[in-house]
């Protein structure tokens, strides 16, 4: 199977290009109030760590607009403003600097309200997300289809894009999110036929982060093996770095993140004579931001260890106070069990 990905548009969200040809960006949503601007920096700089490239902030009232000056002064990464309902919040999030909106116009209010906030984006050459949500869809789409069909997710869509249109506004990124995966790739395969903006692709309200991760990589991953996404929110109910690095490592799985470097390691068995999950967890750990693309193997004992990771680049197997690094399933030499990682890291360093 060959991946081929859905043309879209290119569009900036600060020094973020979505869509074209462009890698498919990260992207999450603080859980912080906004109003307090502190703890809402303090979590933005945890998402940076483990490379969030986007970040939406909720803005429930002016003073949380007005805070995101000074949050943006004190990131890297560019900011979401999250909008509903009233035009004069994004209007000051628009004055405060931030990179982008996330607004759905039909809720706006008169069409006045919403072209004060399209020239704003326009002076400023913001983009605009359209965000539509199964439990939010208007209820004319609920009585014309009887429930938050993918059709009725789309036709929503289709009407805010068409107010913005009318204005003459194209700077637009397309989300149509449901907690059903079904519906969602639905959603999404029927919107990827009918425009060419780029898609943010997620499946919203998922869970937990066990449950939320499989349910989301089904869904993400179903849209992306499908050529469709330009960049991803994966919703968990947890610490929002938790979706940064479930969205990665989805992008990860499917080769299709810059840095390609990945882990393989066996399930354990009885003569697993080492803390395998130990070693793996801070292996993954201390790799999450080398940027080269490497296959690495970490095996539970030296029987089949290097046999079966024989694709892998790079490899440790563990024994009874020992264990052994081998390169292409070849042995290089035998190392100390207390060294293992230390000594792997080391070896990838210098590939």
């Amino acid at each position: 199977m060959s991946y081929k990905r859905r043309y879209s548009k290119e569009v900036c969200v600060g020094n973020v290009k979505i869509g074209g040809n462009n890698p498919i960006s990260v992207q999450s949503m603080t859980n912080t109030d906004t109003r307090d601007a502190n703890a809402t920096i303090s979590q933005i700089k945890r998402l940076e760590d483990v490379g969030c490239e986007i970040v939406r902030v909720a803005v429930p009232d002016m003073q949380a607009a007005k805070n995101i000056g000074e949050i943006k002064s004190k990131v890297n990464i560019p900011i979401i403003a999250d909008i509903h309902f009233d035009y004069r919040l994004a209007l000051e999030a628009i004055e405060q600097g931030v990179d982008g909106v996330r607004i759905n116009p039909g809720n706006i209010g008169s069409i006045d309200k919403v072209k004060m906030v399209v020239e704003k984006c326009k002076e400023k050459n913001l983009k605009i997300r359209i965000g539509v949500n199964g439990g939010s869809l208007e209820k004319e789409l609920l009585q014309k289809y009887g429930s938050a069909t993918a059709e009725a997710l789309v036709e929503s869509a289709l009407g805010h894009v068409k107010i913005l249109e009318d204005l003459d506004f194209y700077n637009i990124v397309i989300s149509l999110k449901s907690s059903d995966i079904y519906k969602t790739v639905e959603a999404y395969e029927l919107i990827s036929k009918k425009v060419d903006y780029p898609l943010h692709i997620g499946i919203t309200e998922s869970g937990s982060i066990k449950k939320g991760t499989i349910k989301s990589s089904i869904g993400v991953g179903t849209l992306l093996l499908n050529g469709i996404g330009d960049t991803i929110r994966i919703s968990l109910t947890g610490d929002p770095t938790e979706e940064v690095i479930v969205g990665k490592e989805i992008l990860r799985s499917l080769n299709l993140l810059n840095d390609k470097i990945k882990v393989i390691s066996c399930p354990t068995c009885g003569r697993c004579n080492i803390d395998l999950i130990s070693v793996v967890n801070e292996v993954e750990e201390k790799i999450g931001n080398i940027d080269k693309d490497v296959t690495i193997a970490i095996m539970g004992c030296a029987v089949n260890g290097p046999g079966e990771a024989r694709e892998a680049d790079l490899g440790i197997a563990g024994g009874k106070g020992e264990g052994i690094l081998f390169k292409k399933g070849e042995i290089i030499r035998k190392i100390k069990g207390d060294r293992l990682v230390e000594e792997l890291l080391d070896e990838i360093k210098s590939l």
